[in-house]
């Protein structure tokens, strides 16, 4: 066994777990579950069958990810936090045929206490922000909060939210303070990561934006 797991971690046969994988107190790991290598599942997780789980995947204690999620590498999932499946349950009505697929990008972060309602996609270092509901598609590097959640930023890859200034063909620039790294914001208001070229930042006199 190329992973740790404690005795009290349950772990049906064939589910695949990856090299360095820690599986912590009274886990449940479905047999079709597939999780990569150097994750951390914490007190109380379950895994089901219809999971798909990438590599240095973090999820807290408390944390149940249900068939039909997709987390991909780096993703961090906060204590509590909630996946559901079926969008409108109830509990006479059978509907495992009806499942909605959710996807989180490489790198976001789930807070404490968040909800994704089923069938959206979260995109890539995106951070939902503790006890917000995600209830539709959330774009790369967004930051979002509140029920039902609002963008009202964005974050860059090492976590720290970004100030984007204006540039004069109607795109805007960002540097993260901590890495260098620099952002694009597209006229369609997309951000996508740039190579460090600080010749891309903006000029003396052009302004700054929050969002």
């Amino acid at each position: 066994m190329n992973y740790h797991a404690h005795e009290t971690a349950i772990i049906d046969q064939g589910a695949t777990i990856g090299q360095g994988t820690r599986i912590w107190h009274w886990v449940h790991v479905s047999a079709g579950a597939r999780i990569g290598e150097r994750c951390s599942l914490g007190q109380n997780v379950y895994v089901g069958n219809a999971v798909r789980i990438g590599n240095n995947v973090k999820i807290q204690n408390n944390v149940s990810v249900y068939d039909n999620v997709t987390l991909d590498d780096d993703v961090f999932c906060g204590p509590s936090m909630v996946f559901t499946n079926v969008y409108n349950p109830r509990s006479a009505i059978t509907r495992k045929e009806e499942y909605r697929n959710t996807r989180i990008k490489c790198g976001a972060t789930l807070g404490a206490n968040c909800t994704i309602v089923c069938g959206v996609t979260i995109g890539k270092y995106a951070f939902i922000g503790a006890g917000a509901v995600i209830n539709r598609d959330v774009p790369d590097y967004a930051l979002m909060v509140g029920v039902p959640a609002k963008q009202i930023g964005w974050m860059s890859k090492f976590g720290e939210q970004l100030e984007f200034s204006k540039k004069t063909d109607g795109t805007a620039i960002a540097i993260c303070q901590n890495t260098g790294e620099i952002y694009i914001k597209n006229i369609n208001n997309q951000v996508s990561l740039q190579v460090s070229d600080h010749s891309l930042l903006p000029l003396a006199g052009e302004g700054t934006e929050g969002g």
